[in-house]
């Protein structure tokens, strides 16, 4: 049978900011209390009173990571570019081959962007704007499932070793979420992530990474 404590501390694991915010005991636990009453009261079924919400805060006992913050100084350069075109398709028999096509015509030109990626329901295309009219040509019997135009990329140099960091994407995207910034694609290799983001967002983004970097 659910508790009462067992309901308040799954609202908060679920909620990596406020379990954050507690780690760090900077949180009022009555005003914690007031907000989330609501969603423990529809959890539970039943009215509940502030009071042993907050003696179930209070018996919280949060994950404590520790987040290296030299790791995050050593990230590498920036790179910044704009005019970037997201397809998505479904896939079908036929897009491996519509996607060898595209590679073919390309493979000459320089200083185009193009990645291709796939799962098992619908691949992505992120490429320069000045392909559009080419990935239309050799997507055109497949079935388009959304196109975004004019976003930009960020493309941070990872510092060695960084899949044995712990919280290092973690506290860069909370610190863009902090400050309201949506991303809308992610892309990340052994030595470099990339965020794609809508331009009104990029000056605002280079910043804050560049500021980590200080």
């Amino acid at each position: 049978m659910k508790t009462i404590t067992t309901c308040v501390h799954d609202i908060i694991r679920h909620q990596p900011f406020l379990d954050d915010a507690i780690a760090r005991d900077i949180i009022n636990f009555s005003g914690l209390a007031e907000d989330i009453q609501p969603q423990v009261e529809k959890e539970m079924r039943k009215p509940v009173k502030q009071g042993s919400i907050i003696m179930a805060l209070r018996r919280y006992a949060p994950h404590r990571t520790k987040i290296n913050m030299q790791h995050l100084r050593e990230l590498g350069d920036i790179v910044v570019r704009s005019g970037i075109t997201e397809y998505t398709f479904l896939n079908s028999n036929t897009i491996i081959a519509n996607k060898a096509r595209l590679l073919d015509a390309v493979k000459d030109q320089t200083g185009v962007y193009l990645n291709y990626s796939s799962n098992y329901q619908e691949s992505n295309i992120l490429v320069s704007s000045s392909l559009t009219n080419l990935v239309e040509d050799c997507f055109r019997s497949e079935r388009r499932v959304s196109i975004k135009e004019e976003l930009s990329s960020i493309t941070i140099a990872l510092p060695k070793n960084s899949s044995q960091f712990v919280g290092l994407y973690f506290y860069l995207f909370k610190l863009l979420a902090y400050e309201g910034i949506p991303i809308f694609e992610m892309i990340s290799t052994s030595n470099y992530f990339a965020l794609f983001l809508e331009e009104e967002y990029v000056n605002q983004t280079f910043l804050l990474i560049n500021e980590i970097k200080k």
